[in-house]
C-alpha cells in the first residue's frame, strides 16, 4: 500500500483536478488510513458508508474489512473512477448524490437486518463537516459509529466537554448522541493538495439512550438560541431570543436551578440546558 503513488498514478489516469468547491484534498499518508480504518474497528458482518470517498484511498481498505461499502459521492469524475476501480467488487456500491439531501435513514432502514453494524468512514468536506454531521445525528439514522477526518479547529468544538473553552452550540448536540474519542492529528503534508489547515480523526460513538431526560426539540432551540448572541449571558440572550418571556421570568427560572445569573452560555452543562427546558415547559 502506497497512497502517494497511487494518488499520483490516478491524477495523472484520470487527469483529476482537486476541486476547491467541493473541499477536496487527497489523502497520501498510509498511516493515517490505517488508523482511520483500525479505529472504526470494522467487522465483517458491518455495512461501511463512506461519504466523500475522492479517490479510493480509504475505500480499498475498507472493502477488505467490511461485508459492504457504500460510497456517497457528488463528483462525477470520481464516481467514475470508482466505478472503474472497484467494479470487481461484489461488496461496493456507489451512489452519485449530495449527502446533505440523500435520504440516508430510509437507505438505510431497507437493507439495515443484513449487517451486524452500520459505520460511517469519511474525509468529511471541511467547508459542511457540522452540517453534515448534524444531519447523520438528527436524523436518528441507525448507526454504530462516526469515524471522520475533519478540520482541527472544528474537531476540538465537537469532542470538547460542555463548559470547556472549546465549548459551541454543536458541542451539546455531540454530547447529547455521542460518546467522542479523539484518534490522530493529522498535518497538512499528508493531503495532495495540501490543506490550509491541520486535520484531526475523531470517532464518534452513538450512545444507547440519552443521558438527560427532556424535550430534544425544545432543549436544542434553546441552545441554538443561547449560542446566537454568545458574547452575552446567559439571561440576556434568552431573554432576547423571547425563550423567556421577560428578564424576571429568566431569573427566577436560573435562581431556582441555582445557576449563575451572570453565566455564559458556554459553561452550562447539557443537564443545565435539560433542566431550564423541563421547567420551560410545565
Amino acid at each position: 500500500m502506497n497512497s502517494l503513488k497511487e494518488t499520483k498514478f490516478l491524477i495523472n489516469k484520470y487527469n483529476i483536478k482537486a476541486n476547491k468547491n467541493l473541499g477536496q484534498n487527497f489523502l497520501i499518508d498510509d498511516n493515517v488510513v490505517k488508523t482511520i480504518v483500525e479505529k472504526a474497528n470494522i467487522e465483517k458482518e458491518d455495512l461501511v458508508l463512506e461519504i466523500g470517498p475522492g479517490l479510493g484511498t480509504l475505500t480499498n481498505l475498507l472493502l477488505e474489512k467490511a461485508k459492504k461499502v457504500i460510497c456517497i459521492e457528488l463528483d462525477r469524475k470520481m464516481v467514475q473512477l470508482l466505478e472503474d476501480r472497484f467494479k470487481l467488487y461484489k461488496s461496493f456500491e456507489i451512489i452519485q448524490e449530495d449527502i446533505l439531501k440523500l435520504d440516508l435513514k430510509t437507505l438505510i432502514r431497507n437493507i439495515r437486518n443484513e449487517y451486524k453494524n452500520v459505520k460511517i468512514v469519511a474525509n468529511l468536506p471541511y467547508y459542511i463537516t457540522t452540517q453534515i454531521i448534524t444531519k447523520l445525528l438528527e436524523d436518528e439514522i441507525d448507526l454504530e459509529s462516526i469515524t471522520v477526518m475533519i478540520q482541527k479547529e472544528v474537531a476540538e468544538r465537537l469532542i470538547e466537554t460542555p463548559g470547556g473553552k472549546n465549548t459551541g452550540a454543536i458541542t451539546y448536540c455531540i454530547d447529547y448522541y455521542c460518546k467522542t474519542e479523539k484518534i490522530i492529528e493529522v498535518p497538512k503534508e499528508s493531503f495532495i493538495p495540501s490543506p490550509k489547515v491541520t486535520s484531526e480523526v475523531i470517532k464518534l460513538t452513538l450512545r444507547k439512550k440519552p443521558p438527560v431526560e427532556t424535550n430534544k426539540k425544545e432543549m436544542f432551540k434553546i441552545i441554538k438560541s443561547a449560542f446566537m448572541q454568545r458574547r452575552k449571558t446567559l439571561l440576556n440572550s434568552l431573554t432576547n431570543s423571547n425563550v423567556f418571556k421577560n428578564k424576571e421570568q429568566g431569573i427566577q427560572i436560573l435562581e431556582k436551578l441555582k445557576i449563575d445569573i451572570n453565566i455564559r452560555p458556554e459553561k452550562l452543562r447539557l443537564e443545565d440546558f435539560a433542566n431550564i427546558t423541563n421547567l420551560l415547559q410545565t
